[in-house]
């Protein structure tokens, strides 16, 4: 997360209705929540004609001795019982089928939100973090709109309507019950924040141990190789035992929470149940009458000890909710404008820096680019070349737009880039990037990434001009064989020429290439510089490099230092300069046979 919002993150908001962030979601389907709070009202209106039941039967059944009276009331009451299972069934079904509905609609709009914020939001973020919004809170939001939501909603109808009945049925005895309605419901008030609080930081807790773990198994072999297998074991340990502690608090508060309000429920009940046992022996009240506001009595005490299970799973939710909502509050710092121009078409390809200074939002104390100018003709090979730090990468991500540069303009084709539509920036750039992405998925998949319609025979084709197809077609199943994550069946040569391979395929009319061949043993890279020759013409092509053999067919040299260009031209005029910064790079590189052979 952005340090800003990291920071609200780990700091408990008051907000009080968190939950209200899913009503948009819940009026999207408002005939099965219609329908869901119908037979909710008639499963809890069903349960609440027992007791009317039961007083009739002791009353005219029982005292006055009449048996044909008692059987046509059982007999009733199995009507009563299936009508019940009916309402129940359908209230399950219609609450349950929102939950999963709208936590899938929570997951998707996440995601989404997720996939459109800028790069500067992951310069700070924790993927595990990321993950754990989108898996556990979703889950726990899910619960609350589903099973807890209609519990709480189901105990509410059933205590105020059991409370409407007790009045009506004895309004002295009523009076007492009502009176101590405040002092239990208060506690599960109080308690309820302090679960919601401590809710809140074991969910929070519990994300940072999911981001180690994350990092730590997409970094499992670097684990491995250091042998610090157990160094980082102790590391997770006392990250899950530092949530597990957060979570201890939340379960202490809810379950004293619980016991609070079971006594202080039943309590109120044996005293209601003593005073009415005196009214039925001093003739008040029939027995009957006592037996039908006991049990509307059990039924509202009951109500409310399951209102404060209830209400824990709520907090619980709601601290989850209110997390998805601050993730769902960012707001990508690159943004299309509200009318983007359309770029002139057929796109030549012409880059031009005018005055770009830039810092990364993390470092605003460094600057990566200052001042920096230059134009690259349609169709022409620039390479970027320059010591570590010099600012070659940061083109690339303000070309992408991944950033917006604090002064200066960058504009493609005449256009000002910040004027365009991001995507449709983007579709008209390949990259090759130094450290290639490959998804678990089949190389098919992986090589039509940029291009989902693209036809077998259009990835045959790409993949043959990228010295991919060889070892694709030694897999088991070819095309459809599987790379695994992160390309983990794949050797690092393989993985760049799936990369070549793509943007091949999107035939894009701007090709970036960074650091493409860096990693490479020899052989390995004259494949892929082959590939890379046979995609480059007619192209705008910026080739970013640190290992000097592999720009020496480029049209144009920029030698930057220090956020700068401060060299300009071919590898023959550079290399010639006395104390250049490009011949001193050279120097380093090569010796005067290996100068001829690359020559």
């Amino acid at each position: 997360m952005t340090s800003n919002s990291t920071e609200n993150m780990e700091k408990p908001k008051r907000r009080l209705r968190p939950l209200a962030y899913l009503w948009p979601y819940l009026k999207r389907y408002k005939l099965r929540l219609g329908a869901a709070i119908f037979f909710l009202f008639l499963a809890a209106g069903t349960t609440l004609t027992l007791p009317v039941a039961v007083r009739n039967v002791i009353d005219r059944g029982f005292i006055e001795n009449n048996t044909s009276f008692i059987g046509n009331y059982f007999t009733a009451l199995i009507g009563v019982a299936a009508l019940l299972a009916i309402a129940s069934s359908c209230r399950y079904y219609f609450v349950i089928w929102l939950g999963e509905r709208v936590v899938s609609d929570v997951r998707k709009d996440v995601f989404e939100k997720v996939a459109s914020l800028s790069a500067s939001f992951y310069d700070t973020a924790k993927s595990g973090e990321i993950i754990s919004r989108l898996t556990a809170d979703t889950t726990q939001v899910k619960s609350a709109v589903g099973a807890t939501a209609s519990m709480a909603l189901r105990n509410t109808i059933l205590g105020i309507g059991a409370l409407g009945a007790m009045a009506y049925t004895s309004p002295r005895l009523s009076l007492i019950v009502i009176a101590a309605i405040p002092l239990i419901v208060f506690p599960i008030v109080a308690f309820g924040r302090a679960v919601r609080r401590r809710s809140r930081t074991a969910q929070d807790k519990l994300a940072q141990a999911m981001a180690y773990a994350t990092e730590a198994i997409s970094s499992i072999r670097v684990i491995q190789a250091f042998a610090i297998g157990g160094s980082a074991a102790r590391d997770f340990d006392d990250t899950v035992e530092t949530a597990f502690g957060a979570a201890r608090q939340t379960v202490g508060a809810r379950a004293l929470l619980t016991a609070c309000a079971i006594f202080l429920v039943f309590a109120s009940v044996i005293t209601v149940l003593w005073i009415g046992a005196q009214d039925v022996m001093n003739g008040s009240i029939t027995p009957g009458v006592l037996s039908q506001f006991l049990l509307y009595a059990i039924f509202a005490a009951g109500s409310l000890g399951a209102l404060s299970e209830v209400w824990g799973e709520l907090s619980l939710a709601a601290g989850a909710a209110e997390r998805i909502t601050e993730l769902m509050a960012e707001e990508p710092e690159i943004k299309a404008p509200s009318k983007p121009v359309a770029l002139p078409r057929p796109v030549r390809g012409e880059i031009s820096f005018d005055g770009v200074s830039f810092s990364y939002p993390a470092r605003r104390d460094e600057t990566a680019l200052d001042h920096l100018s230059f134009t690259i003709k349609p169709g022409e090979t620039v390479a970027i070349v320059g010591p570590s730090g010099a600012g070659k990468s940061t083109l690339i991500s303000l070309i992408l737009r991944f950033y917006d540069p604090q002064s200066g303009t960058i504009r493609l084709d005449g256009t000002d880039i910040r004027d365009l539509d991001p995507e449709e920036l983007r579709r008209t750039i390949a990259i090759v990037p130094q450290d290639t992405v490959i998804f678990a998925a089949s190389a098919h998949d992986n090589i039509a990434i940029g291009k989902k319609d693209a036809t077998r025979e259009e990835v045959i084709e790409a993949a043959k001009a990228a010295s991919a197809d060889d070892f694709i077609i030694r897999g088991p199943n070819g095309y459809d064989t599987e790379l695994g994550e992160r390309g983990i069946m794949l050797s690092g040569g393989q993985r760049q020429r799936v990369a070549i391979a793509r943007a091949i395929l999107k035939d894009a009319p701007v090709l970036l290439l960074d650091e493409a061949t860096s990693a490479l043993d020899a052989e390995s890279e004259r494949l892929v510089q082959q590939a890379l020759d046979r995609m480059m013409p007619g192209r705008t092509t910026i080739v970013i490099a640190h290992r000097l053999a592999t720009v020496l067919k480029a049209d144009r040299i920029l030698v930057m230092n220090n956020g700068r260009v401060v060299e300009e031209g071919t590898h023959e005029t550079l290399s010639r300069k006395k104390n250049g910064l490009y011949a001193k790079l050279a120097s380093l590189q090569f010796d005067n046979a290996q100068l001829k052979a690359a020559e």
